[in-house]
């Protein structure tokens, strides 16, 4: 199954831009007032799409040797990827007030810009990591 390594990381950089994508222009339509972010044809595309990225996530574990996990970073974006979640729930529908909503919304994307940085250095300090290397 190694051989098919490059074409599910593929597969997961696409998800992994297309869920972020989706994410912030569900969430800005949301705080502009819009009512298609929750559509339920827009709802099923992100649980599509989300579905497809963990799908590519857990092949790819199964696939990379463990050594390369050893300083954490995994566990730091799985741990990252729980609070993107949580926070994208309350901006886009947990929320009761627009600023609450709009906080959340700003934080879910600082959250996950930071999990595309910890991806990229394979480090828990993500694009921090030179700055204390």
């Amino acid at each position: 199954m190694i051989e098919f390594y490059p074409q599910i990381k593929s597969v997961h950089i696409f998800a992994v831009l297309a869920s972020g994508l989706l994410f912030a222009l569900r969430g800005g339509a949301l705080l502009a007032g819009m009512r298609w972010p929750n559509a339920l044809v827009v709802r099923i595309a992100s649980w599509t799409i989300d579905t497809t990225l963990l799908t590519a996530a857990l092949m790819l574990f199964t696939l990379l040797p463990k050594e390369l996990f050893a300083n954490g970073w995994l566990t730091t974006k799985i741990v990252l990827l729980v609070v993107y979640i949580g926070l994208g729930t309350v901006a886009l529908k947990r929320a009761r007030s627009h600023r609450a909503r709009a906080i959340a919304y700003v934080a879910a994307l600082a959250t996950f810009s930071y999990i595309v940085g910890v991806a990229r250095a394979h480090h828990p300090l993500g694009v921090f990591y030179p700055l204390f290397a």
